[in-house]
């Protein structure tokens, strides 16, 4: 299920912003994935995606989302909160008309799945978090210098195939020597930018 053929997208209105979000399967219980960063087109032109949808549609309606400000989601003029960056999940079950589901959220994602959680237990099944902090490095503990040099230097190189490589190999090496997926990358990640070089543009 690549290319032509991946599923639908669809948009849910949530607040002043237009969520993004895809349904796979037709399972009796529902699941919804909450990424950390993503572009539900661009996931499907990669194999390990689809694998791992394909599994988890076998058995529960799968539902994806691009979280505001990423992937094909609008992008709001204000960085928002939690609880309201988090609402953008009751958003997507409602537009699905998904009651209750088991909420999948691998790192920062998890944060916001083990919100709605504890928000709206009624309307959660299960939590299942992947490698999510338990909470963010403050600029405190990480040097607001240090941060602003990594924003600088994603505003001074975004675009450019060397600056997406480099990450790709420190983020994944296991795929360090594999052409096929560093192709993917560099070309996927452009479109889950948008967030931070905004925030790059303010300082």
């Amino acid at each position: 299920m690549t290319g032509a053929s991946r599923p639908e997208v669809h948009y849910a209105r949530s607040g002043d912003v237009s969520i993004a979000y895809q349904v796979i399967g037709e399972g009796a219980s529902d699941l919804v994935f909450v990424p950390f960063l993503g572009n539900i087109v661009w996931q499907w032109e990669q194999p390990l995606y689809v694998r791992t949808y394909r599994r988890l549609s076998s058995f529960a309606r799968l539902i994806l989302l691009d979280k505001r400000g990423t992937g094909l989601s609008d992008r709001p003029r204000d960085l928002p909160n939690l609880e309201t960056r988090m609402d953008d999940i009751r958003a997507v079950m409602d537009a699905t008309g998904s009651e209750r589901a088991a909420l999948i959220g691998p790192s920062a994602g998890g944060q916001l799945c083990a919100l709605f959680a504890a928000t709206y237990p009624e309307r959660t099944t299960a939590l299942i978090l992947h490698n999510t902090p338990l909470r963010g490095v403050g600029l405190a503990e990480f040097g607001v210098e240090a941060s602003l040099e990594l924003l600088r230097e994603a505003r001074a190189r975004w675009g450019q195939r060397d600056f997406f490589v480099e990450q790709m190999r420190r983020i994944y090496p296991t795929f360090a020597d594999d052409p096929e997926f560093e192709d993917w990358y560099v070309t996927h990640e452009p479109g889950r930018g948008d967030r931070v070089l905004a925030d790059a543009d303010r300082h």
